[in-house]
């Protein structure tokens, strides 16, 4: 059986909180985003992990990062209080949106004309990409520290979120409403992530993984891991999915059981956030330890920088 040997994609000094891929462009490649608490969003290829750049500006911890699905821009959220909006071809930075406090999680909208933050002050804010004004459109208010967002995959108007709970809550940027929540849990929603068919959320929280439908929130499974995981990535095809947290491990579970199928140890810190590549191929994780790492889903395979070492 052929050996799981992860890349690692060095130029962090400190904690990679979160990890974001493209979709496949138009050249038929696809790209990476990492947030790390020294600052320093980087952009890289997707399926190597070689660094194309870095978009310098923030004064303060990056706490989360996305990218457009082709790529074209990139937007982060800060602990110096801003969100940035980024030319990824060049770099340069295209608006700065302040905020009046800490902007933790931060997503585009499928066609990319609106960006959501998510932000300590308790607040979601909707942005208009397309405009250049930096005031935001809409905004809704919760109780507690927005953790989580992500946008509707086949809606636009539509935004999923969480703070620091155990609530799914879905909001219409129309009425400027919220209009449907599940509770999950008592446990901390950690991190959510959209499908790459956008049917389908994945919901980290406590030692749980849950899998919803995206149009109603109907829970589709939870499955009962051995240890708090804080991130979790569903493969495209359904099959399975990967965590990360506090044991330093990633695992591959079986999406309709939950059962074990792969678990690897590589990372020196728990592993903060995790996710699958458009095509299937590569899950990237980012840990305390201040590394960016690439993992074959098919281990062995000739793919990217790997060269089929099977024995088979």
């Amino acid at each position: 059986m052929a050996k799981q040997l992860p890349l690692t994609c060095p130029g962090h000094t400190r904690p990679v909180v979160h990890v974001a891929f493209s979709n496949i462009t138009a050249s038929g490649g696809y790209f990476l985003i990492t947030a790390c608490k020294d600052g320093k969003p980087m952009y890289r290829h997707g399926n190597t992990g070689d660094w194309i750049g870095t978009f310098d500006g923030h004064k303060g911890a990056v706490w989360g990062a996305a990218l457009t699905a082709d790529a074209s821009l990139a937007v982060t959220g800060a602990a110096d209080f801003t969100a940035k909006l980024w030319n990824t071809t060049s770099g340069d930075e295209i608006n700065s949106f302040s905020h009046p406090h800490i902007v933790k999680a931060v997503s585009f909208s499928s066609d990319n004309k609106k960006l959501v933050t998510g932000c300590v002050d308790q607040l979601i804010r909707v942005f208009d990409t397309s405009s250049g004004t930096k005031e935001s459109c809409c905004q809704f208010k919760l109780t507690k520290p927005i953790k989580a967002t992500v946008w509707d995959g086949q809606d636009g108007n539509i935004l999923i979120a969480s703070a620091e709970e155990g609530v799914v809550r879905k909001f219409d940027c129309r009425a400027n409403t919220e209009v449907q929540t599940v509770e999950l849990s008592s446990s901390m929603i950690t991190s959510i992530e959209l499908s790459w068919d956008g049917t389908t959320l994945t919901v980290a929280h406590g030692d749980n993984v849950s899998f919803l439908q995206v149009d109603n929130l109907k829970v589709l499974h939870t499955h009962h891991l051995p240890s708090i995981h804080y991130s979790a990535s569903l493969h495209p095809d359904k099959s399975c999915f990967v965590v990360g947290g506090e044991d330093f491990k990633l695992r591959k579970c079986d999406y309709t059981s939950g059962s074990e199928l792969e678990s690897y140890k590589g990372h020196f810190g728990p592993v903060h956030c995790v996710r699958y590549s458009p095509d299937g191929e590569v899950y990237c994780s980012g840990s305390e330890d201040g590394t960016v790492r690439l993992w074959q889903h098919h281990v062995g395979k000739t793919y990217g920088l790997w060269k089929n070492t099977s024995t088979d």
